[in-house]
């Protein structure tokens, strides 16, 4: 079969909202440089490729329009939502086979539509980014120190796909930021990772409000990011940063408001002796169009 190219925006179910992420079913007989190709031409911060796969029930090669990366939050929630869509599929879980492992997402059927839950890595965390690197990245978001959360880190944390937690103050405009994105793409190349996550704490609530960007990889800004949302979520449970019950934490992530595509992550946390065993993060998504390839790959 030819491939299928899906648009599908993740994290939301108003279109023109949330994440925009291309899918492509059938991907099958597609090489690598084809992929990264409709991922260039599709111009979307990732596109989803989903295989066949011997050990799972699917593989998805992620690509950004100019490099392969492990895994994405919203792009996986596009990919299940399309595929659910067009199986006709009713309650269930799926197995998924990615660079970055094996993952299990859940698949709810609701109101006509799916709600997609990704069961993301093993939580991880990178000892804090201190010194003249903190000071550096502080200074290319023209923030100061008294700008961020006092006695927490600046950290690069984990679910599979590594992000630098930004912790700000209630009281920053996060969605003023307008951070030197040159200076960004040199502390990535120094630091090994290449996304950063503003975010602060709503006042009284277990939600937050995050921005990220990660121009090294081509990216400026993601709108609505799962692979950023989950390891906050393991973080703030890592550092007793929001109130929870010992067991498990929920986060209502908003994220994308400052590029009129707000959406909601539903991040879920596990817990265990205090520390995040486990993270979950789960969305809704719309199709907007589909369209059967037209050429021949």
């Amino acid at each position: 079969m030819k491939p299928q190219v899906y648009h599908v925006d993740a994290f939301t179910s108003v279109p023109f909202r949330g994440n925009s992420a291309g899918v492509v079913l059938h991907a099958d007989g597609l090489s690598e440089a084809q992929m990264q190709l409709i991922a260039r031409e599709l111009r979307h911060s990732e596109t989803a490729f989903v295989l066949k796969s011997d050990e799972s029930d699917v593989r998805i090669r992620y690509f950004t329009p100019t490099v392969e990366v492990p895994i994405c939050g919203h792009a996986t929630i596009a990919a299940h939502y399309v595929r659910a869509t067009v199986l006709g599929l009713g309650n269930g879980t799926v197995w998924q086979r990615s660079l970055a492992g094996r993952h299990r997402v859940d698949i709810l059927a609701q109101d006509h539509s799916y709600r997609i839950t990704l069961e993301q890595g093993t939580p991880g965390f990178e000892p804090p980014l201190e010194g003249e690197t903190r000071a550096t990245i502080i200074s290319a978001f023209h923030l100061h120190e008294a700008d961020i959360l006092p006695g927490l880190p600046i950290q690069v944390a984990t679910t599979g796909h590594s992000k630098v937690m930004i912790p700000l103050k209630p009281d920053v405009d996060i969605d003023a930021l307008s951070p030197d994105l040159a200076a960004l793409t040199a502390i990535s190349q120094q630091i090994g990772c290449n996304g950063f996550f503003p975010f602060q704490i709503r006042r009284g609530k277990n939600e937050t409000d995050g921005r990220m960007f990660s121009p090294a990889i081509g990216i400026v800004e993601d709108p609505v990011t799962g692979n950023a949302n989950g390891p906050m979520g393991a973080w703030l449970v890592h550092h007793n940063a929001m109130a929870h019950d010992g067991k498990t934490l929920r986060v209502l992530g908003h994220q994308g408001r400052a590029l009129g595509r707000d959406g909601v992550v539903d991040v879920n946390v596990t817990i265990r002796d205090n520390q995040p065993e486990k993270v979950t993060i789960s969305g809704t998504a719309v199709i907007l169009f589909s369209a059967e390839w037209a050429i021949d790959l």
